[in-house]
């Protein structure tokens, strides 16, 4: 018998899943239901990178978690689910650690819908399916706000009238599970760095950056909703509030509308007019490829001095994430830019994606660590069956 905990990260139109054993770091299998709808696409892969046959009905998550444990099964007879554990974007205001679900948290997890509508129900779509599909099998929600959740209030807050503040306008930070797996292996590797200000660059297609003092989170670029901070894929980042006023009173754009241009048409895409994908942008060497790079690498400064100021002062810069892991002219871009600071590159470590990417008399150390969000969520999952 396999005695395991699954983790989920349900999305919109996939399903991304990672088998853990009840002990040990290291995943049975990983994988990706994607396209969930009549074009589905289910592939699965183990440890070592072989494929695991799957195939089943992926017309929805249902079918698709089905289709994922009909082929884990096939592969490892006997297996016994101890948890199965989610990635939910929104927690709330209060929500500081993973929770196991119950019918009264799901109704308060979707009650925090409004505040993340492009995420939150498909986060919950998830748990839902797999609550059908194992009946008494604890489902652990664990949460891309909670590490946020000790921020000061000048950092937590807008300029907004307070009734506003107190009903849950606030900045709430994401990317949570990630940030708090690079503390915890900056806190295993380098824990002189661990106990000093660190700034945490995840770049992706989603991209935010997180201050992080003495292994707490300090400031997030990130506030109210995912769109805020960085510019992404699809996403906007930072824009003026004004234009937004200005879309609706002189261009008669709805809600609806706005929000499609600023979840799915701006961003990389928005500003390339070619692609959301980086890899696409750097190769391509339009014109407006190279303004939307330049765009991204000038705002990822601003905001790594930004964060810096908030903690008053740097002693490293940690890269993850799809860009941050694997690009190295955007590495270069950014920590380059920032010299003046105190960061320093080596272009052959760059080049090499090593895992420290400065000289060794940097004033101030320049890292890449790939993220795990998915080991952060089997850890939760197993404290919740006494497993930790």
């Amino acid at each position: 018998m396999t005695r395991a905990v699954l983790t989920l990260n349900a999305g919109s139109s996939s399903l991304k899943v990672a088998l853990f054993p009840a002990a040990g770091d290291a995943p049975l299998a990983t994988g990706i239901a994607d396209r969930i709808g009549p074009e589905g696409v289910l592939k699965l892969v183990d440890t070592a990178g072989a494929p695991i046959a799957a195939a089943g009905d992926l017309s929805g998550h249902e079918g698709a978690m089905a289709a994922v444990i009909a082929a884990f099964r096939a592969r490892w007879p006997g297996l016994d689910l101890l948890a199965i554990g989610h990635r939910v974007v929104h927690g709330g205001p209060d929500r500081q650690v993973p929770v196991t679900v119950d019918a009264g948290v799901l109704a308060d997890l979707e009650g925090l819908s409004p505040f993340a509508p492009l995420h939150q129900p498909h986060n919950l779509a998830g748990i839902r399916a797999a609550m059908a599909a194992f009946p008494g099998v604890p489902q652990v929600a664990c949460f891309d706000t909670a590490f946020h959740r000790g921020h000061p209030f000048v950092h937590d807050t807008f300029a907004l009238p307070r009734a506003l503040y107190d009903e849950g306008v606030r900045r709430y930070g994401f990317h949570g599970l990630s940030y708090q797996f690079i503390a915890g292996e900056l806190a295993m590797r380098a824990p002189a760095l661990a106990a000093g200000r660190v700034v945490v660059a995840h770049l992706g297609n989603g991209a935010s950056m997180c201050a992080i003092s003495a292994g707490r989170s300090v400031a997030s670029t990130m506030g109210f909703s995912a769109l805020d901070g960085l510019p992404m894929g699809t996403r906007t980042g930072q824009v003026d509030p004004g234009v937004l006023l200005y879309l609706m009173d002189q261009k008669g754009m709805t809600a609806a509308q706005i929000s499609d241009l600023l979840y799915r048409r701006s961003g990389f895409l928005g500003l390339s007019g070619l692609s959301n994908d980086m890899r696409t942008l750097e190769a391509a060497g339009t014109p407006a490829a190279e303004e939307a790079i330049g765009y991204f690498i000038a705002r990822c400064q601003r905001e790594v001095a930004a964060l810096a100021a908030d903690m008053g002062g740097i002693d490293a810069l940690v890269f993850c994430g799809g860009i941050g892991e694997n690009s190295r002219r955007i590495r270069a871009g950014v920590a380059g830019g920032l010299a003046w600071m105190g960061l320093g590159l080596d272009p052959d470590r760059n080049a090499a994606n090593a895992r420290c990417i400065s000289p060794d008399d940097a004033k101030v150390p320049v890292l890449v660590i790939p993220t795990n969000e998915e080991l952060v969520i089997a850890r939760a999952a197993r404290v919740a069956v006494g497993l930790g």
